[in-house]
């Protein structure tokens, strides 16, 4: 249930007009009173023939004529609007009990405090099944003004109590980090031009799937503009940027005017400040040898970066924020949005849909009142860049393993969220959980009948099973059940012929993702040893042999043997490493 407190206005006999009429779209049924400051009740000219929407308005304004018929300051802002809706799937509310839900709105509010004689004077109007408008003037019977600081607030508190009381759908609090809501005027305007979303979602989204190809702001506009987003940027004196505001192209205002929206009404995280924070993060310089040991594709460096943002979350999770403010966890959560976001717009056609629904529901798991350091999650933002621009698409393989990655990235932003109070964030980084596992079952399901058809000999899926027993007991039977079991061990006996041991990469991936929430686990286990078993396992006695050799010694330092001292190369080494 949402009480949304309008900006206050100056017509009260405006308001009433709306109110009581057919609406917009003729969606107003019924037009009638279900609750009032009077005890008696009032004339309803929603039922009543003889009662007029200018009666009513009078008595309305009635406490803020006598204030305006005397000396000082006259009132021109007392309306006061608050329409209060149930949430989609509640069950039918009874006029009684909308009725009793506006008067502890009212209360909460501080419009009009129980048992005060002097409160101001309101109505509440039915015109919809799942919703009430609120409507009230501010100025109290005694001809003061009410105390309405941080009433939205108050009313939003009440709200809760009321969903539990009533058994409704009960909204998550939330920290003010929230996104604006399109208007009803916005939705009933994206209907009239045919638009799937409203001005508002569209450029968000816009903006959103612009900000992993952009390393700074100037980028990020240009790439808006040249992505059909009209873009106008406020600049100080020097050139440099003081703020900017949106437009989608054919959004017109009465004149025929382009509108635009400012970053910072779209969401909090948009506004320049966030947005040159978040983006002109330095990237660390990377040693060039490191470059060389990197995986061949973005999508594995990217699932690499993910398991260091695995690790941080999970620790900073159980250490309860005791190690630390949060700032890195929070930088490599909203990297972590930039990296889905990313994937959404690289992925096959057929993975979209849900990787871009996982985009929109993360972006509120994304900001939060904990401060970002930005700085810290730069390999995340690199990450995210390095999918947008990689020249090679991904494999099948590369692509669900990375998926799979996000999936626990997810999990674990939501333990995080929920260890620190943020309930909102926890439940869109569940949602976005629900989003991702889908696109990873639908991305999986070719691979996993592939890998099953080639399942290894019973003596040998034998084996593999005791593995399973000794590396991971409590959940074996679990495992061992599982429908990909089959799969499972087939990538287990790929990874054994590189030279993997079976059991050692079972006991790695059950320390990295605990088993006990997953829904398969055998699944969970598979990806994960599919990221870490992709190259043959490093073989240190023949390594060793090698870097011995007359003939290595002879050629010196290379990519694939680094560690000849270059005093070796030009024959002047001791006599030992000859």
């Amino acid at each position: 249930m949402i009480p949304s407190i309008k900006a206050p206005g100056g017509n009260t006999r405006g308001l009433l007009a709306y109110l009581y009429g057919p609406g917009r779209h003729d969606e107003h049924t019924d037009p009638h009173l279900v609750a009032s400051f009077s005890p008696l009740g009032l004339r309803d000219p929603g039922r009543d023939p003889n009662a007029t929407l200018t009666q009513l308005a009078r008595i309305l304004d009635e406490p803020v004529n006598l204030r305006n018929s005397g000396f000082g300051k006259k009132v021109t802002d007392h309306v006061w609007h608050c329409p209060v809706r149930a949430a989609p799937g509640d069950r039918y509310l009874s006029d009684a009990e909308w009725g009793e839900i506006a008067r502890r709105t009212v209360h909460a509010a501080g419009i009009a405090p129980d048992r005060d004689p002097h409160g101001c004077r309101w109505i509440a109007v039915r015109h919809a099944d799942d919703h009430i408008h609120i409507l009230a003037t501010t100025v109290r019977e005694d001809g003061r003004r009410p105390k309405l600081h941080n009433s939205g607030k108050r009313a939003q508190a009440e709200a809760r109590k009321i969903e539990k009381e009533l058994g409704l759908h009960q909204v998550q609090p939330g920290d003010r980090t929230g996104e604006r809501r399109p208007t009803q005027a916005e939705m009933h305007k994206a209907d009239r031009l045919g638009w799937q979303q409203t001005s508002r979602d569209w450029l968000r989204d816009r903006i959103r799937d612009a900000i992993p190809h952009a390393a700074n702001v100037e980028e990020l506009l240009a790439y808006l503009q040249a992505d059909g987003v009209a873009v106008k940027p406020r600049r100080l004196p020097s050139g440099d940027l003081q703020g900017y505001a949106v437009g989608r192209p054919g959004d017109l205002n009465a004149k025929g005017e382009q509108i635009y929206i400012p970053g910072s009404e779209l969401a909090p995280d948009l506004s320049l400040p966030k947005l040159q924070s978040r983006l002109t993060a330095g990237t660390p310089q990377e040693h060039p040898t490191a470059r060389r040991n990197r995986p061949t594709t973005s999508w594995q460096r990217t699932t690499d970066a993910l398991d260091t943002l695995h690790t941080h979350l999970a620790e900073d999770t159980a250490s309860g924020g005791e190690e630390g403010d949060g700032a890195l966890a929070q930088a490599q959560i909203t990297a972590l949005g930039d990296i889905i976001n990313a994937t959404a717009q690289q992925a096959p056609a057929e993975l979209r849909a849900e990787l871009r629904a996982a985009t929109r529901t993360f972006a509120r798991a994304q900001r939060s009142q904990v401060r970002a350091d930005h700085q810290a999650a730069a390999d995340l933002r690199r990450a995210a860049r390095d999918i947008i621009h990689a020249s090679d698409g991904p494999d099948g393989n590369s692509l669900t393993v990375m998926i799979a990655a996000l999936v626990w990235a997810a999990i674990l932003t939501n333990r995080w969220h929920q260890a620190r109070g943020h309930a909102q964030q926890a439940e869109a980084a569940q949602r976005a959980v629900q989003h991702l596992q889908t696109a990873y079952d639908h991305a999986a399901a070719e691979q996993l009948a592939a890998l099953t058809h080639r399942q290894p000999k019973p003596e040998i899926t034998n084996t593999l099973a005791g593995d399973v027993r000794s590396a991971v007991p409590d959940q074996a039977k679990q495992i061992l059940a599982d429908p990909n079991w089959p799969a499972l061990a087939t990538v287990l006996a790929d990874a054994q012929a590189l030279g993997h041991q079976p059991r050692q990469l079972l006991q790695e991936a059950a320390a990295r993702r605990e088993l006990t929430t997953a829904r398969q686990p055998a699944k969970v286990l598979l990806g994960r040893i599919q990221h870490t078993s992709r190259n043959p396992e490093r073989n240190l006695a023949a390594e060793a042999a090698r870097r011995r050799s007359p003939a290595a010694i002879a050629l010196g330092p290379t990519p694939t043997n680094p560690t000849i001292p270059p005093t070796a190369a030009l024959g002047t080494a001791p006599s030992r490493t000859r």
